[in-house]
C-alpha cells in the first residue's frame, strides 16, 4: 500500500474567516507548536507543573476579582439561544435576529483568571506553587491586526502563588527566560512598562500604576508585546481567601506569552514563516543535541527536566 504523498493548499492559501480571527496554514501552525514547545522551557526551569485551565469562567468570579471595573472593554460573553429562538433556528430563521440568554459566564481573556479562581480557598504553603498552563483567549478589541491582534488566541502562562520574595523571583527569572529565548530565536526585544490594565487611564489606580508599575511587556521592533511580567501584589490572594501559610494572603505573579505573536514576531525577523520555522529547528535540534550530551554524562535524570532554552 503506497503512502498518500502531502497535500498541497489551493492557490492563495486558506482565507481568513473574517476580522480578527485566522486559520494558521501548515507552516504557521509548526511554528505556534514548536514555540509553545520551546517556551515551556521556563516551566520545566522552575519545576511548574502543566495543567490544563476551564474554558468559561464565571461573571461572578471575575467580578469579584474587578475584572470589569478594569476591562469593561474586553470581555467576551458566553451566550445561548433563549427556548423561544429554537423553533425559528429550526425552521432556517437568521441566528444572528434570534435572541440570546447570558449564561453567566465569560471566554477567559488571559490564561491565569481560571487558574487563580480554581485555588479560591486553598493554602498553598509558604513555600508557594507553580502552574503552568497554555489557554485559548478571547478578547474585545476595536481593532484586529493580522496575528498581532486577534479574537482568540494561544497564551501561555506561568503562575506563582507564595510569598513576596517568591514573587519578586519569579518574575526576575520569566524576564531572564524571555530575553534568553529571544536571543537564540533571533528576535530583539525591548522591555517597557505597559500602560493598559486600567480603563480609567486617569483614575487613582492607574496612577498607582505610573508610581508603581505592575507590568512589564517585551515588544518586537514594530511594538507588538510578544511577552509579559505580571506582579500581581496579594490582590487575588485576598479576594479569593488564597494563603501562604503562616505568611498570610498570597502574593502572585505570572510570566505571560503570546503564541500567535511569537509567531509574528519571529516571521518580522527572519522574512518568512519558512525561514523562521528553519531558525526554530535549529534551535531545538541543538537543545536537542545539549540535553543528549547532558544526559549521556550525568546518566542519572531525577524529576522533571530542565529543559533549558
Amino acid at each position: 500500500m503506497s503512502t498518500p504523498s502531502a497535500t498541497a493548499l489551493p492557490d492563495g492559501g486558506l482565507k481568513s474567516p473574517g476580522a480578527g480571527l485566522i486559520t494558521l496554514d501548515p507552516v504557521r501552525t509548526a511554528l505556534l507548536h514548536g514555540l509553545d514547545e520551546l517556551l515551556t522551557g521556563l516551566a520545566a526551569r522552575l519545576s511548574a507543573p502543566e495543567v490544563v485551565g476551564p474554558p468559561l469562567l464565571s461573571v461572578e468570579g471575575l467580578t469579584r476579582l474587578d475584572f470589569f471595573r478594569n476591562f469593561p472593554h474586553l470581555g467576551v460573553s458566553a451566550g445561548r439561544f433563549a427556548p423561544d429562538a429554537l423553533d425559528g433556528l429550526a425552521t432556517g430563521e437568521t441566528p444572528g435576529e434570534l435572541p440570546l440568554r447570558p449564561t453567566g459566564h465569560l471566554l477567559p481573556s488571559a490564561t491565569c483568571y481560571g487558574l487563580l479562581l480554581s485555588l479560591e480557598g486553598r493554602d498553598v504553603g509558604e513555600e508557594g506553587l507553580r502552574l503552568s498552563a497554555t489557554g485559548r483567549c478571547f478578547r474585545n478589541e476595536t481593532h484586529y491586526d493580522g496575528l498581532r491582534r486577534l479574537w482568540g488566541f494561544h497564551m501561555r502562562e506561568v503562575l506563582y502563588l507564595g510569598t513576596k520574595q517568591g514573587a519578586v523571583e519569579h518574575l526576575e527569572s520569566g524576564a531572564e527566560f524571555i530575553l534568553e529565548a529571544a536571543a537564540l530565536l533571533g528576535l530583539e526585544l525591548n522591555r517597557a512598562v505597559a500602560d493598559d490594565p486600567f480603563y480609567d487611564k486617569g483614575g487613582s489606580r492607574a496612577r498607582l500604576m505610573a508610581l508603581d508599575p505592575v507590568k512589564h511587556e517585551f515588544c518586537a521592533p514594530d511594538g507588538t508585546a510578544i511577552a509579559s511580567v505580571n506582579r500581581h501584589r496579594n490582590f487575588f490572594g485576598e479576594r479569593l481567601d488564597i494563603r501562604a501559610g503562616a505568611e498570610g494572603p498570597a502574593y502572585s505573579a505570572c510570566v505571560a506569552f503570546g503564541i500567535e505573536r511569537w509567531i509574528h514576531a519571529m516571521i518580522l525577523a527572519h522574512g518568512t514563516p519558512e525561514r523562521a520555522l528553519e531558525r526554530l529547528r535549529d534551535v531545538r535540534d541543538t537543545r536537542d543535541t545539549r540535553d543528549t550530551r547532558d544526559v549521556r554524562d550525568t546518566r542519572d535524570v531525577r524529576g522533571m527536566p530542565d529543559v533549558r532554552v
